[in-house]
């Protein structure tokens, strides 16, 4: 990719930003959108304060969104979205903090490395790889230089990594604290439950059960029933419901509007509603039926919440294994009831295994046939050398200036629109893995969308570049084929330039303007909701599309530092820009529909731990091709390193993450136990006037000596 080919793709994508911003600003001031963009404030039913209508200010751009961003504090955040909405914010926030010290040592530093790397300036000014470590010539002492910046950028990416693993682990502590009254906190999930033989039921088998091996802290039990049967019936009495309600509100209307219509209408609307509330009522009663405890105990799954009376009681039981038999009893922490996934419960413990081995043979095959795609995304990109194996191609050069747009903003824009649809592709395979909470499906979708976007996006494309740009030198010059190489991984830089221009500049615009809904509600408005009250367009923050492609966009960031370090500048718009709608969407368009107290960090923390260890791996291997095996020998220590560092968190951080604490949670019981006990006593007789060596036998009958 020339000079120009990147600058086209560049005055494209921030063209396209300040326009779309611009609608943003606009229309986000009408109150015919604000079901799109208050959809949050609206559900909450806040109050939304909009300019007089009629006024200049109402219809111009305007940028008081923006530092109304940066104002916003982390215990706003979490007070109002929860630790997980914190985690997205500083997913950014660590892009920021990272790349903002690597930019400055890339532009001062290597770029001057990298254009004098042939001991003077290059033949060839207007390529890329003048700037990249390509330029510099094998056995350069220059390469010393990266290699101390490397060093540099690995140590403080894995201390910046340190404390953001300690202060989220903070963080989650004082989360799990304030929720602790929470049902959720009490209750565990039992699957794989025996039936009783004396009494044909599984409830008694759960009752009996846990009355013996929990005698102190069990509570109660409730059982869980296939309730699919009665699905069809709910949603007829809701579509039933909604079309009188529909109905009354035309009446009303109308008997408002048109007296005359009224009373050719109003007959055969009044017939419509009586109607219908007769089908609404049998279909309660039958649904009501359904209900009975003699038709529930037919469809008793094997499946139970199981209530304790503390919340140790309920980390024992959920961390522990209950039965010999490892399919039997099996526990787990319960989700929140709005985090469940009902559907899931009733799949059989035992056949859960061959749900996630479809899940991963799916998730291969859509990788398998992603690589189309990418393969042909690169062929555009090197459209000088595609030219050699399409000579129709050539047709593209008889318009001025149409070949840079093809080769720097094309390939991007295709590969964002392929990558747009994977991330929904991948939940849908996680739901059909059985997991019992849309946490967890979220969870691993984020895993299966990193990797894929790793496999595909970056490798492939790493690939796929490099044998359509090296295929002919590689044959005729075999000997030549490490720095043809070299240079082809380097050269790759100018096309994840482009990506990261259209996925921050481009991706993050259309995000904030949500076009998508903007359409769908205009045709909804003109069409069958002409007239009716709009009803708020109310999503949950997609975690499984965001930190992927955020960490995709990283990983590309840090294995291209020492690189190629034109990319950094970008890096650094990328993620405040991020930063900046993110904010925007949780304050005011997202919803909050689950709290896993920060257990997305973890996953966070080992894919930004994959990017540093891709970029030590990548700078031995071209320390190797650029004959200089002393600076690779040397890199060997700082990739164990980070190896060992990667086991240390394992040990210190992750065990909170996946387990509760028994000793903090006894020590809160015992607190409140504390508490009650001195207010008994005040009731009886004045604290102060008890014995001081009575008050120590009190304290130490409670917490021990």
């Amino acid at each position: 990719m020339n000079p120009q080919s990147l600058l086209a793709s560049a005055s494209i994508n921030i063209g396209l930003a300040l326009v779309v911003l611009s609608l943003f600003s606009v229309f986000k001031k009408q109150p015919s959108n604000a079901p799109v963009y208050y959809a949050r404030r609206l559900a909450k039913r806040h109050h939304i304060p909009f300019d007089p209508p009629l006024t200049l200010r109402r219809f111009l751009p305007s940028v008081s969104w923006i530092p109304r961003a940066f104002r916003v504090t982390e215990d706003e955040i979490v007070q109002s979205s929860g630790l997980d909405a914190l985690i997205i914010i500083r997913l950014f926030k660590f892009g920021i903090k990272f790349f903002l010290p690597c930019t400055l040592i890339g532009l001062v530093i290597l770029l001057p490395v990298n254009y004098n790397g042939q001991d003077g300036p290059p033949v060839d000014y207007l390529s890329m790889d003048s700037l990249a470590i390509s330029n510099i010539r094998k056995g350069s002492d220059r390469l010393w230089v990266h290699f101390t910046c490397l060093w540099l950028m690995s140590f403080y990416g894995l201390y910046l990594l340190y404390k953001e693993y300690k202060e989220i682990l903070g963080k989650r502590i004082h989360q799990l604290q304030i929720i602790r009254h929470r049902p959720d906190q009490f209750t565990v999930l039992v699957r794989g439950i025996p039936l009783c033989t004396g009494h044909k039921a599984r409830g008694c088998s759960v009752d009996h059960f846990f009355s013996k091996h929990h005698p102190y802290s069990y509570h109660s039990y409730q059982m869980m029933f296939n309730g699919s049967y009665l699905e069809d019936l709910l949603d007829q009495a809701k579509s039933t419901a909604r079309k009188i309600e529909d109905l009354r509100k035309r009446s009303s209307v109308e008997k408002h509007n048109r007296e005359f219509l009224l009373l050719c209408t109003n007959g055969e609307d009044s017939a419509k509603i009586t109607l219908l509330e007769e089908k609404l009522q049998e279909l309660s009663h039958r649904i009501h039926q359904l209900q009975c405890e003699d038709m529930l105990q037919d469809k008793e799954l094997p499946v139970a919440f199981v209530i304790f009376k503390s919340r140790w009681g309920a980390a024992l039981a959920a961390q522990s294994q209950q039965h010999s038999h490892p399919l039997l009893w099996t526990t787990e922490v319960a989700p929140e009831p709005r985090d469940v996934s009902w559907k899931n419960l009733a799949i059989p413990n035992r056949v859960l295994p061959l749900y996630k081995i479809g899940v991963i043979l799916a998730a291969t095959l859509l990788t398998i046939f992603f690589a189309v795609p990418v393969t042909a995304v690169q062929g555009i990109a090197r459209f000088e050398k595609l030219k050699k194996w399409f000579p129709p191609a050539m047709a593209v050069q008889l318009i001025p200036g149409l070949s840079s747009i093809v080769t720097g903003y094309l390939p991007s824009v295709i590969l964002n629109g392929f990558i747009y649809v994977i991330p929904f592709a991948m939940l849908g395979m996680a739901k059909l893995a059985g997991y019992v909470s849309k946490s967890k499906e979220e969870l691993k979708a984020c895993d299966m969308v990193f990797y894929f976007l790793v496999g595909n996006v970056f490798f492939l494309s790493l690939v796929s570049g490099s044998l359509l740009d090296e295929i002919g030198e590689s044959v005729t010059h075999p000997k030549n084929f490490p720095s043809h190489l070299a240079r082809a991984v380097s050269a790759q830089g100018d096309f994840f330039i482009t990506y990261i221009l259209t996925d921050g500049l481009s991706g993050f615009s259309l995000e904030i303007l949500q076009p998508g809904l903007l359409l769908w509600d205009l045709i909804k408005s003109l069409t069958y909701r002409r007239g009716k009250e709009k009803k708020p367009y109310l999503y949950s923050l997609p975690y499984f599309r965001v930190i992927p492609v955020v960490s995709l966009a990283m990983l590309i960031g840090m294995v291209y530092a020492l690189v190629a370090p034109l990319l950094l500048p970008f890096l650094i718009c990328y993620f405040c820009l991020g930063y900046v709608v993110y904010i925007n969407q949780i304050a005011d368009v997202y919803e909050v529909t689950y709290e896993t107290c920060g257990k997305y960090w973890p996953y966070i923390h080992h894919y930004i731990l994959v990017a540093i260890i891709l970029m030590q791996v990548t700078m031995i291997g071209l320390f190797g091709l650029k004959s200089k095996p002393a600076a690779s020998i040397c890199t060997v220590p700082l990739l164990l390193f980070s190896l060992l560092f990667n086991g240390y968190c394992k040990l210190r951080f992750y065990p909170t993450f996946r387990n509760y604490s028994i000793q903090g949670l006894i020590c809160r019981c015992m607190d409140r136990m504390l508490l009650k006990m001195m207010n008994l006593i005040r009731r009886a007789t004045s604290w102060d006037f008890v014995p001081r060596l009575q008050k120590i036998r009190i304290v130490r009958h409670f917490y021990g000596p």
